[in-house]
Protein backbone atom coordinates (compact mmCIF):
# COMPACT_ATOMS: atom_id res chain seq x y z
CA UNK A 1 0.00 0.00 0.00
CA UNK A 2 1.33 3.66 -0.77
CA UNK A 3 2.02 5.94 1.77
CA UNK A 4 -0.57 7.91 3.69
CA UNK A 5 -1.22 8.07 7.71
CA UNK A 6 -4.64 5.55 7.17
CA UNK A 7 -1.86 2.93 5.75
CA UNK A 8 0.69 3.46 8.45
CA UNK A 9 -1.99 2.24 11.16
CA UNK A 10 -3.06 -0.53 9.13
CA UNK A 11 0.46 -1.94 8.86
CA UNK A 12 0.72 -0.67 13.16
CA UNK A 13 -2.13 -3.06 13.48
CA UNK A 14 -0.63 -6.14 11.77
CA UNK A 15 2.75 -5.52 13.81
CA UNK A 16 0.88 -5.33 16.77
CA UNK A 17 -0.01 -8.80 16.53
CA UNK A 18 3.31 -9.85 15.83
CA UNK A 19 3.32 -10.08 11.97
CA UNK A 20 5.77 -9.27 9.60
CA UNK A 21 5.33 -6.48 6.98
CA UNK A 22 7.76 -5.20 4.48
CA UNK A 23 8.46 -1.77 4.79
CA UNK A 24 11.01 0.56 2.69
CA UNK A 25 14.43 1.95 3.67
CA UNK A 26 16.90 4.05 2.07
CA UNK A 27 18.99 1.03 1.95
CA UNK A 28 16.84 -1.60 0.83
CA UNK A 29 13.15 -2.46 1.70
CA UNK A 30 13.19 -4.74 5.22
CA UNK A 31 10.74 -7.33 6.74
CA UNK A 32 9.93 -5.78 9.79
CA UNK A 33 8.56 -7.07 13.44
CA UNK A 34 8.02 -6.11 16.68
CA UNK A 35 11.90 -6.70 17.87
CA UNK A 36 10.57 -7.24 21.51
CA UNK A 37 8.53 -9.78 20.32
CA UNK A 38 9.63 -13.34 20.45
CA UNK A 39 6.22 -14.44 18.26
CA UNK A 40 7.02 -11.82 15.85
CA UNK A 41 10.82 -12.32 15.80
CA UNK A 42 10.65 -16.43 14.78
CA UNK A 43 8.44 -15.57 12.01
CA UNK A 44 10.98 -13.24 10.22
CA UNK A 45 13.56 -16.28 10.55
CA UNK A 46 10.72 -18.36 8.91
CA UNK A 47 9.90 -16.21 5.86
CA UNK A 48 13.36 -16.03 5.38
CA UNK A 49 14.75 -19.33 5.83
CA UNK A 50 17.36 -17.87 7.69
CA UNK A 51 19.97 -19.41 9.78
CA UNK A 52 19.25 -18.65 13.67
CA UNK A 53 22.57 -17.70 13.85
CA UNK A 54 22.55 -14.69 11.92
CA UNK A 55 21.36 -11.83 14.15
CA UNK A 56 18.70 -8.70 13.14
CA UNK A 57 19.57 -5.25 12.52
CA UNK A 58 16.97 -3.40 14.91
CA UNK A 59 15.24 -0.55 13.83
CA UNK A 60 15.30 2.95 15.91
CA UNK A 61 13.61 6.41 15.51
CA UNK A 62 15.82 8.68 18.05
CA UNK A 63 18.45 8.16 20.47
CA UNK A 64 16.06 7.84 23.51
CA UNK A 65 14.45 4.87 22.25
CA UNK A 66 17.85 2.94 21.73
CA UNK A 67 18.96 3.86 25.55
CA UNK A 68 16.29 1.92 26.73
CA UNK A 69 17.80 -1.42 24.92
CA UNK A 70 22.13 -0.31 24.95
CA UNK A 71 24.56 1.21 26.37
CA UNK A 72 26.18 3.84 24.32
CA UNK A 73 29.40 5.18 23.69
CA UNK A 74 31.58 8.04 22.53
CA UNK A 75 32.37 6.78 19.26
CA UNK A 76 28.44 6.21 18.24
CA UNK A 77 27.99 9.40 19.47
CA UNK A 78 30.43 10.91 16.97
CA UNK A 79 29.70 8.65 13.95
CA UNK A 80 25.73 9.16 15.12
CA UNK A 81 25.67 12.99 14.63
CA UNK A 82 27.64 12.94 11.44
CA UNK A 83 25.86 10.06 9.29
CA UNK A 84 22.29 9.19 11.74
CA UNK A 85 19.60 8.47 10.25
CA UNK A 86 21.14 7.09 7.49
CA UNK A 87 22.79 3.87 6.12
CA UNK A 88 24.87 2.49 8.66
CA UNK A 89 24.56 0.37 11.43
CA UNK A 90 25.78 -0.16 14.91
CA UNK A 91 26.74 -2.95 17.03
CA UNK A 92 26.39 -1.87 20.42
CA UNK A 93 26.28 -3.62 23.87
CA UNK A 94 22.53 -4.89 25.13
CA UNK A 95 21.44 -3.92 28.60
CA UNK A 96 20.45 -6.55 30.95
CA UNK A 97 17.02 -5.23 31.19
CA UNK A 98 16.36 -5.42 27.32
CA UNK A 99 13.41 -6.40 26.11
CA UNK A 100 14.68 -7.09 22.58
CA UNK A 101 14.05 -11.01 22.14
CA UNK A 102 16.70 -13.24 22.43
CA UNK A 103 15.77 -14.64 19.57
CA UNK A 104 17.11 -10.92 17.65
CA UNK A 105 20.42 -11.76 18.72
CA UNK A 106 20.92 -15.47 18.60
CA UNK A 107 21.38 -14.99 22.87
CA UNK A 108 24.15 -13.23 21.93
CA UNK A 109 24.98 -9.59 24.81
CA UNK A 110 25.25 -6.94 21.89
CA UNK A 111 23.07 -5.61 19.46
CA UNK A 112 23.21 -4.34 16.09
CA UNK A 113 21.10 -1.03 15.37
CA UNK A 114 20.43 1.57 12.96
CA UNK A 115 18.65 4.80 12.26
CA UNK A 116 16.60 4.96 8.91
CA UNK A 117 16.16 7.70 6.87
CA UNK A 118 12.76 6.92 4.86
CA UNK A 119 9.91 9.15 6.04
CA UNK A 120 7.51 6.54 5.80
CA UNK A 121 9.71 3.83 8.21
CA UNK A 122 10.03 7.24 10.30
CA UNK A 123 6.22 7.85 10.61
CA UNK A 124 5.61 3.97 11.15
CA UNK A 125 8.32 4.07 14.19
CA UNK A 126 6.50 7.21 15.53
CA UNK A 127 3.03 5.10 16.18
CA UNK A 128 4.88 1.95 17.06
CA UNK A 129 5.98 1.56 21.23
CA UNK A 130 8.99 -0.88 20.52
CA UNK A 131 11.92 -0.96 17.77
CA UNK A 132 11.84 -2.94 14.43
CA UNK A 133 13.86 -5.87 13.95
CA UNK A 134 13.86 -5.76 10.15
CA UNK A 135 16.37 -7.52 7.90
CA UNK A 136 16.06 -7.48 3.94
CA UNK A 137 13.29 -8.35 2.33
CA UNK A 138 14.35 -11.31 0.94
CA UNK A 139 14.39 -15.07 0.81
CA UNK A 140 18.18 -15.52 2.74
CA UNK A 141 21.02 -15.69 0.35
CA UNK A 142 19.06 -14.09 -2.82
CA UNK A 143 18.95 -10.68 -3.83
CA UNK A 144 17.77 -7.63 -1.98
CA UNK A 145 14.65 -6.19 -2.51
CA UNK A 146 14.77 -2.36 -4.12
CA UNK A 147 11.20 -2.14 -5.03
CA UNK A 148 8.09 -3.32 -3.27
CA UNK A 149 6.87 -5.33 -6.24
CA UNK A 150 10.65 -7.04 -5.36
CA UNK A 151 8.97 -7.87 -2.10
CA UNK A 152 5.69 -9.65 -3.47
CA UNK A 153 8.05 -11.45 -6.18
CA UNK A 154 9.86 -12.47 -2.95
CA UNK A 155 7.12 -13.46 -0.65
CA UNK A 156 3.88 -13.72 -2.65
CA UNK A 157 1.22 -13.79 -0.03
CA UNK A 158 3.16 -14.76 2.76
CA UNK A 159 3.16 -11.44 4.41
CA UNK A 160 -0.08 -9.57 5.47
CA UNK A 161 1.26 -6.28 4.21
CA UNK A 162 3.58 -4.28 2.16
CA UNK A 163 4.15 -0.31 2.38
CA UNK A 164 5.06 0.74 -0.84
CA UNK A 165 7.84 3.64 -0.41
CA UNK A 166 9.26 3.60 -3.94
CA UNK A 167 12.55 2.35 -5.20
CA UNK A 168 15.37 2.54 -2.58
CA UNK A 169 17.57 6.01 -2.91
CA UNK A 170 20.80 3.83 -1.88
CA UNK A 171 20.38 0.17 -3.50
CA UNK A 172 23.13 -1.01 -1.10
CA UNK A 173 22.51 -2.62 2.61
CA UNK A 174 23.93 -0.52 5.21
CA UNK A 175 27.19 -0.33 6.18
CA UNK A 176 28.11 -2.30 9.61
CA UNK A 177 30.22 -1.25 12.65
CA UNK A 178 30.80 -2.82 15.67
CA UNK A 179 31.45 -0.09 17.64
CA UNK A 180 31.46 -2.58 21.35
CA UNK A 181 35.47 -2.55 21.30
CA UNK A 182 38.12 -1.11 18.76
CA UNK A 183 35.91 0.03 15.69
CA UNK A 184 35.62 -2.73 13.29
CA UNK A 185 33.60 -2.80 9.76
CA UNK A 186 31.50 -5.98 9.80
CA UNK A 187 30.27 -5.60 6.98
CA UNK A 188 30.82 -2.89 3.19
CA UNK A 189 27.65 -1.04 2.57
CA UNK A 190 26.16 2.52 1.82
CA UNK A 191 28.48 4.63 3.75
CA UNK A 192 32.62 4.81 2.92
CA UNK A 193 34.74 3.61 5.27
CA UNK A 194 37.10 6.35 4.61
CA UNK A 195 34.42 8.77 5.42
CA UNK A 196 33.79 7.00 9.03
CA UNK A 197 38.10 7.03 9.72
CA UNK A 198 37.87 10.63 9.14
CA UNK A 199 35.07 11.29 11.53
CA UNK A 200 37.20 9.09 14.51
CA UNK A 201 40.57 10.10 13.44
CA UNK A 202 41.60 6.66 14.31
CA UNK A 203 42.27 2.84 13.06
CA UNK A 204 39.12 1.46 11.71
CA UNK A 205 39.57 -2.62 11.57
CA UNK A 206 37.90 -4.80 8.82
CA UNK A 207 36.75 -8.20 9.21
CA UNK A 208 33.88 -8.74 6.76
CA UNK A 209 34.44 -12.31 6.40
CA UNK A 210 34.01 -13.50 10.44
CA UNK A 211 33.30 -17.26 10.81
CA UNK A 212 31.17 -16.19 13.76
CA UNK A 213 28.09 -13.79 12.52
CA UNK A 214 28.54 -10.77 14.87
CA UNK A 215 26.18 -8.93 11.91
CA UNK A 216 24.30 -10.07 8.56
CA UNK A 217 26.01 -9.72 5.80
CA UNK A 218 28.88 -12.32 6.21
CA UNK A 219 27.77 -15.20 4.86
CA UNK A 220 29.96 -16.91 2.38
CA UNK A 221 26.94 -17.08 -0.24
CA UNK A 222 24.71 -13.80 -0.13
CA UNK A 223 22.84 -11.61 -2.65
CA UNK A 224 22.79 -14.17 -5.52
CA UNK A 225 20.38 -13.86 -8.35
CA UNK A 226 20.29 -17.51 -8.22
CA UNK A 227 22.00 -17.93 -11.65
CA UNK A 228 26.14 -18.02 -11.92
CA UNK A 229 27.75 -14.76 -11.81
CA UNK A 230 31.14 -13.69 -13.13
CA UNK A 231 32.91 -10.63 -12.22
CA UNK A 232 35.54 -8.75 -14.03
CA UNK A 233 34.87 -9.98 -17.43
CA UNK A 234 36.08 -8.27 -20.38
CA UNK A 235 33.98 -10.56 -23.22
CA UNK A 236 30.92 -12.49 -22.08
CA UNK A 237 30.10 -15.56 -23.48
CA UNK A 238 27.09 -15.82 -26.27
CA UNK A 239 24.43 -16.59 -23.81
CA UNK A 240 25.06 -14.48 -20.52
CA UNK A 241 24.00 -11.19 -20.03
CA UNK A 242 26.50 -8.89 -19.82
CA UNK A 243 26.30 -5.80 -17.09
CA UNK A 244 28.46 -3.14 -17.69
CA UNK A 245 29.37 -0.12 -15.59
CA UNK A 246 28.72 2.88 -17.86
CA UNK A 247 26.56 3.27 -21.36
CA UNK A 248 28.85 1.99 -24.50
CA UNK A 249 28.06 3.62 -28.23
CA UNK A 250 27.51 -0.41 -29.19
CA UNK A 251 24.55 -1.30 -27.68
CA UNK A 252 23.44 -5.17 -27.49
CA UNK A 253 20.32 -6.95 -26.20
CA UNK A 254 22.09 -8.63 -24.09
CA UNK A 255 23.88 -5.52 -22.63
CA UNK A 256 22.67 -4.02 -18.82
CA UNK A 257 23.79 -1.01 -17.80
CA UNK A 258 24.18 0.16 -14.61
CA UNK A 259 24.85 3.87 -14.84
CA UNK A 260 25.12 6.26 -17.56
CA UNK A 261 28.54 7.60 -16.84
CA UNK A 262 30.15 5.35 -14.76
CA UNK A 263 28.96 6.63 -11.77
CA UNK A 264 29.12 4.36 -8.60
CA UNK A 265 26.18 5.75 -6.32
CA UNK A 266 23.71 5.30 -9.37
CA UNK A 267 25.23 2.12 -9.96
CA UNK A 268 24.48 0.89 -6.55
CA UNK A 269 21.03 2.21 -6.93
CA UNK A 270 20.64 -0.16 -9.71
CA UNK A 271 22.51 -3.08 -8.60
CA UNK A 272 20.05 -5.80 -7.36
CA UNK A 273 16.94 -4.11 -9.73
CA UNK A 274 19.49 -5.27 -12.77
CA UNK A 275 20.58 -8.85 -11.53
CA UNK A 276 16.74 -9.20 -10.65
CA UNK A 277 15.62 -8.20 -14.34
CA UNK A 278 18.18 -10.18 -16.14
CA UNK A 279 17.15 -13.54 -13.87
CA UNK A 280 13.29 -12.74 -14.92
CA UNK A 281 14.27 -12.52 -18.11
CA UNK A 282 15.84 -16.33 -18.09
CA UNK A 283 19.04 -15.94 -18.87
CA UNK A 284 21.07 -18.59 -17.32
CA UNK A 285 24.34 -16.84 -16.77
CA UNK A 286 25.76 -12.97 -15.99
CA UNK A 287 29.15 -12.01 -16.80
CA UNK A 288 30.03 -8.35 -15.04
CA UNK A 289 32.67 -6.44 -16.17
CA UNK A 290 35.77 -4.65 -13.57
CA UNK A 291 33.73 -2.72 -11.57
CA UNK A 292 36.06 0.35 -9.98
CA UNK A 293 37.17 -1.05 -6.27
CA UNK A 294 36.98 2.45 -4.79
CA UNK A 295 33.55 4.47 -3.01
CA UNK A 296 30.78 2.66 -3.23
CA UNK A 297 32.34 0.44 -5.58
CA UNK A 298 34.49 -1.72 -2.78
CA UNK A 299 30.55 -2.43 -1.03
CA UNK A 300 29.02 -3.38 -4.56
CA UNK A 301 32.21 -5.79 -5.19
CA UNK A 302 32.14 -7.63 -1.72
CA UNK A 303 28.23 -8.06 -2.76
CA UNK A 304 28.86 -9.27 -6.10
CA UNK A 305 32.10 -11.84 -4.63
CA UNK A 306 29.38 -13.42 -2.46
CA UNK A 307 26.87 -13.88 -5.33
CA UNK A 308 29.48 -15.11 -7.54
CA UNK A 309 29.81 -18.29 -4.65
CA UNK A 310 26.75 -19.96 -6.52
Amino acid sequence: MNFNQSNIKKAKKYLNKNYCIGVPTETVYGLAANAYSNIAVKRIFKLKNRPTNNPLIVHYLSIDELKKDCVINNNFIELYKKFSPGPITYILKLKKDSKISKFVTNKKKNLAVRFPNHKILKNLLKELKYPLAAPSANISNRLSSVEASDVREEFGSKIKYILNGGKCSIGLESTIINLTNKPTILRLGGIDISKIRKILNTKIFIKINSRKKIAPGQSHLHYSPGIPLKMNIRKPQKDAAFVLIKKRKKDLKNFYYLSKKNNLNEAAKNLYSCLRKIKNKGYKSIAIEKIPNKGLGKAINDKLSRASKY
